[in-house]
């Protein structure tokens, strides 16, 4: 008769009730849905800024060549003149549901990419250049970085992007165009709405309309090449 050796014991499991699986899983994953807004808590990307985990609206722009776009010209790391820099950030809506900018948008190729512990951060190097408005991350920032201190709008920064936007259609999205600056419904022509200085954009495209949803960011981190610091509030 052959006997069969006992099963050496293997690692202990424990079994957690399902109920408390669930609640595991709502407080400490990956994602958490607040307010229409759909955030990865505490993961905070190199620009200081908390990360937002949705599809982009559409790819930052491939066929950049650094010529003026209304007015705005793209500066090299060699021949940068900055004296007003802030910031704004811009939530994007398509039928209710969120979409992000991608990092890039502003900045010809090829790019200067930084590959850090909380994120990619994307910059200029030598052998390209930046406009003034641009973004590094992609974590809704629009960055202004300009000679001197002006009024620039929602219509400069699409053409920098090479995507459209008018009353009906946002990038690849079409539909009923609403906007919201600092959590005030502005109307007219979206492309000359301002970007306010450290202020909160939302755009909302087609049906259902999102209300307002405030986001609370200060850019600490990362501000890229040529900047003397992450905020200059006005030309001196």
């Amino acid at each position: 008769m052959t006997t069969i050796p006992p099963r050496s014991p293997g690692p202990t499991r424990r079994y957690v009730p399902w109920v408390l699986l669930v609640v595991l899983a709502i407080t400490s994953g990956v994602a958490a849905i607040t307010s229409n807004r759909t955030v990865a808590p505490g993961v905070v990307g190199p620009e200081g800024v908390l990360l937002t985990n949705v599809p982009l609206l559409a790819p930052a722009s491939s066929s950049a060549t650094g010529a003026p776009v209304d007015g705005l010209t793209c500066r090299g790391v060699k021949n940068a003149t900055i004296k007003y820099h802030v910031h704004g950030h811009l939530a994007i809506f398509v039928n209710g549901v969120q979409k992000g900018l991608p990092a890039g948008v502003g900045i010809t190729k090829p790019y200067l990419t930084e590959h850090l512990q909380s994120g990619t951060f994307l910059d200029s190097g030598i052998y390209d250049c930046l406009y003034w408005l641009h973004t590094h991350v992609a974590d809704g920032i629009i960055h202004v970085e300009a000679p001197a201190q002006g009024t620039f709008t929602l219509g400069q920064f699409f053409d920098v992007w090479r995507q459209p936007l008018s009353a009906t259609q946002v990038g690849p999205a079409h539909g009923t165009v609403v906007i919201f600056s600092n959590g005030r419904r502005v109307t007219g022509n979206p492309r000359n709405v301002a970007l306010p200085p450290n202020g909160d954009l939302q755009i909302d495209v087609g049906a259902p309309v999102v209300p307002f949803q405030p986001f609370a960011f200060t850019v600490t981190g990362l501000c890229g090449q040529g900047t003397a610091g992450c905020a200059v509030p006005a030309a001196k």
